[in-house]
């Protein structure tokens, strides 16, 4: 996952066959790209070995 911004876009990008997508059909197309870079941040941090924090150890 990438932490960069992604520069702004206009609302009619064209699409692959030329004509401009729709403002839908854009928002759904980033809230897949969305998704699975939360899919992708859950599963390493899942597999991420635990260490304890200042927060929850008890010395």
């Amino acid at each position: 996952m990438s932490q960069e911004a992604a520069p702004e876009q206009a609302t009619e990008i064209p699409a692959q066959g030329g004509r401009p997508k729709g403002l839908l059909q854009q928002m759904e197309e980033l809230m897949a790209a969305l998704n699975a870079d939360l899919s992708q941040l859950d599963a390493d941090l899942q597999s991420a070995p635990r260490t304890p924090t200042e927060d929850t150890r008890r010395d």
